[in-house]
């Protein structure tokens, strides 16, 4: 399979690594020092960037008939608007806050979760996320994916990254070091406290992720998630 690599900063470079590892050939690795002109090359595009880059990077895939995958989050003000982009040119689309098979289980547990502590109105839920000093957003996308997965599964009705009011969830986003990625899930009564957490060790789950995710979307019309990669439904 040839794959283009839509941003070539830290976690580019391990999928390109994975991806060679696992007999891909990469055609375009993008940078902001070159152009788009082998993309249209690619069976499928992988969008690692920054936001201000990633609305270019996918309509350039979409306008050249190649899917994306899109891991790249702070964007998504334009995500409807690469939705009906993908619909009007028939391509293919996944986007993800994260890419990690461990954390798409994990998504999967917090929804399950939020569902059984709805019952329980002693509990009050927090997050708190922490990623490297070189990530530009925050919260995290995967700490919104989190609040998303509670909202859509209690009577919380918004997330903040401010003192919390009722029906908010206050996400705590720190920026240590070089961390890759830690999200806790914390219920938390005047009696006990139970937490879910996601510790990633290094950016590989992430990338192996991505490179699963666009073997999984070649050749495939339509807008997926990692739960349909994984068969996660």
């Amino acid at each position: 399979m040839k794959i283009a690599l839509l941003g070539y900063g830290k976690m580019g470079k391990v999928i390109e690594r994975i991806a060679l590892e696992r007999g891909h050939e990469i055609v375009l690795r993008k940078d902001e020092f070159n152009t788009y002109d082998a993309l249209s090359a690619a069976d499928v595009a992988i969008d690692f960037s920054v936001p201000s880059a990633a609305v270019d990077n996918i309509s350039a895939s979409f306008n050249a008939n190649v899917p994306v995958v899109s891991g790249t989050t702070g964007w998504l003000e334009h995500f409807d608007e690469m939705i009906a982009l993908c619909n009007e040119k028939k391509g293919g689309f996944i986007s993800s806050s994260n890419f990690s098979l461990g954390v798409n289980i994990f998504f999967g547990l917090n929804e399950y979760l939020a569902k059984i502590m709805n019952q329980f109105d002693s509990y009050k839920v927090t997050m708190e996320e922490i990623h490297h000093i070189h990530k530009l957003d925050a919260p995290s996308g995967t700490a919104i994916s989190l609040a998303q997965g509670v909202i859509q599964n209690s009577n919380y009705s918004n997330w903040t990254l401010d003192e919390a009011k009722k029906g908010e969830i206050h996400i705590e986003a720190k920026r240590i070091g070089e961390v890759p990625g830690t999200h806790t899930v914390n219920y938390d009564s005047a009696i006990d406290s139970i937490e879910i957490k996601h510790t990633a060790h290094n950016r590989e789950g992430f990338a192996l992720g991505a490179v699963i995710a666009a073997e999984w979307l070649a050749g495939k019309q339509g807008i997926f998630t990692m739960k349909d990669v994984l068969n996660l439904q």
